[in-house]
């Protein structure tokens, strides 16, 4: 191969927003090559989306500040275009789809810049036709974009930037929000169109396992505005810069590690499909499988939910559908359970029944030991609480104290009462030292604390959470999780995560429910369910690395998985 052009140089690079007292990017020498697939990782706040910002002209032209050295876009130094010009040069695809639609149909969405440009009808048309196909969306040209589900919406937003004049594509966390089979489809979608087109891929994510289900160039990992790493795949993972810099490491990796195998000496380490595993590796790993995990199972008390023939349907929909359909299952009380499923699945209309924000049209709902149908919101609000995956959709006071307290007030408990369990519910959230702090002053997964806070306080049994750690790094996920795991295993709460997050559901519940177009498709351990090929295609699951390392193994997965999940447990807290 030839020597590539660059077509990203950034030399001595900073830029400092206006609006802050220091720089958000130091120093930044980094080439990107005609290509060339490169992988962003970093903490929230590493500055990784600025660095993007900087490439597609959203900075300096949409936010202010100083920048200084160079930054040159297939040649040209950014200062010295406009943000039009540079558009054709850098497509991006949003995390937020929704926030990039412009027109009323998936064609007029797609057609929109060859409009700016004025392209004539007879050649706009064909190219609508050709980039739709390229991305499989062909037979949707006439459909409202918000009519979409997560992953078409992902892929009318690529269509959208794979303009003619467009040789840099930028995807900011297009794995947030997807279900682990959609999120597949865009990485081969991402893969397809790169090495179809010679196009220059720059993806930011938290994801790295599931960003290395395709091959990647490089990956870059940036920490407080630095670049610290720039290496392949192989060298990353080899290194200890994940767990340094608080990235996920993938479960296959972990699971090598756990067995003693240097994972230096495999051959294709970054992909768990074509790693070659010595015939000591393969030794280590089987010790590893049959060593002895003493794992004792948590206690659990009498039932906190029952559902029973649960069946609803929206009156609005046109079709007719059920939501939910004939749902069966029981939470005991002190479990720990994932609700898992595709989009659409219907998780959060059965969070909605059970919370008594919408009520059955069959069926019953038992609300430790009595039918929900004779309580009100307010009594149900008491006994189970209900987490939104944005904090800030939940929050409507100023100071965290007061936010706490409200629901309290709200009930008429006096000030005595009020007092004594905001104090215990902020020191049981470690928020007690921040209970006079404003709301916008801490961080995000502080905020998410603050709302999980407002509904302790009401001592409910049951606390469900939605995606709770959807968007967030590695370090803010762990610290949000091991909050949540406390109050399950130290406060007696039942826990029901409402989940696409395979790993969340892996290393932090024993069972999970599965939900399948309106239907209970499975309800068993969260190994079994993860093991299971059938389960797997219905929900739009995938198999984990997990599974396919047993694979390679002979070893039964369900077995492996459980046993991976065992000794993690164990031996995490010694960590």
């Amino acid at each position: 191969m030839g020597e590539r052009k660059p077509v990203v140089q950034f030399r001595d690079f900073g830029f400092q927003y206006k609006v802050h007292t220091t720089p958000t990017l130091f120093n930044i020498n980094l080439t990107i090559c005609e290509g060339e697939k490169i992988l962003i990782l970093g903490a929230s706040g590493s500055g990784k989306s600025t660095l993007a910002n900087c490439i597609n002209g959203i900075i300096p032209f949409s936010y202010n500040g100083t920048i200084t050295g160079s930054l040159k876009v297939n040649g040209v130094e950014t200062r010295d275009l406009s943000i039009f010009k540079l558009s054709n040069f850098v497509g991006t695809v949003l995390q937020d789809s929704d926030a990039q639609f412009v027109g009323l149909s998936v064609g007029e969405d797609i057609a929109f810049a060859m409009e700016n440009e004025n392209t004539p009808r007879s050649e706009m048309l064909p190219r609508v036709r050709e980039l739709s196909g390229k991305v499989g969306m062909e037979d949707f040209l006439a459909v409202l974009p918000f009519h979409l589900s997560g992953g078409q919406k992902q892929k009318v937003a690529l269509a959208g930037v794979l303009d003619e004049h467009t040789n840099i594509l930028i995807f900011d966390e297009p794995l947030a929000s997807l279900d682990p089979r959609t999120g597949t489809i865009a990485i081969d979608l991402i893969e397809r169109i790169a090495r179809d087109s010679n196009d220059t891929v720059i993806i930011i994510e938290h994801r790295l396992e599931d960003v290395l289900y395709r091959p990647i160039d490089r990956v870059v990992v940036m920490d407080q505005g630095r670049i610290i790493s720039d290496t392949t795949p192989f060298e990353l993972l080899c290194s200890e810069k994940l767990r340094q810099y608080g990235i996920r490491e993938p479960l296959y990796i972990s699971a090598l590690k756990y067995a003693g195998c240097d994972i230096k000496d495999i051959r294709f380490l970054e992909d768990p499909e074509k790693m070659e595993l010595s015939e000591e590796d393969t030794r280590k790993l089987k010790a590893f499988f049959e060593r002895k995990v003493n794992f004792e199972p948590p206690a659990l008390g009498d039932e906190a939910i029952r559902l029973t023939n649960v069946t609803y349907a929206y009156e609005q929909t046109s079709d007719g559908k059920t939501a939910v359909r004939d749902i069966s299952f029981a939470v005991k009380k002190g479990e720990s359970v994932a609700l898992i499923g595709k989009n659409g699945a219907g998780k959060s209309t059965l969070a909605r029944l059970i919370c008594g924000i919408s009520r059955p049209k069959a069926g019953t709902i038992t609300i430790n030991g009595r039918e929900a149908v004779h309580l009100s919101v307010k009594e149900i609000g008491e006994e189970i609480g209900y987490v939104m995956q944005n904090p800030n959709q939940m929050m409507v006071k100023d100071i965290i104290a007061e936010e706490v307290e409200l629901a309290l007030k709200l009930r008429g408990m006096s000030q005595d009462e009020i007092k004594t369990r905001v104090e215990k519910t902020l020191r049981m959230c470690e928020l007690y030292r921040m209970r006079n702090w404003p709301v916008d002053a801490v961080s995000y997964g502080q905020k998410k604390r603050v709302t999980i806070a407002s509904i302790l306080a009401l001592e409910p049994d049951v606390i469900i959470l939605d995606e709770p750690t959807a968007g967030q790094d590695h370090r803010h996920y762990m610290e949000i999780i091991n909050f949540i795991n406390k109050l399950n295993s130290e406060f007696g709460k039942t826990i029901i995560f409402i989940t696409h997050d395979m790993h969340l559901a892996i290393e932090n519940t024993d069972r999970a429910i599965v939900l399948s177009q309106g239907e209970l498709i499975a309800d068993n351990s969260v190994f079994s369910v993860l093991a299971d090929d059938k389960i797997i295609e219905r929900a739009n699951l995938k198999q984990t690395s997990l599974y396919i390392l047993a694979g390679k193994l002979n070893l039964p997965p369900e077995k492996f998985i459980e046993h991976y999940i065992h000794y993690e447990r164990m031996t995490k807290p010694n960590e």
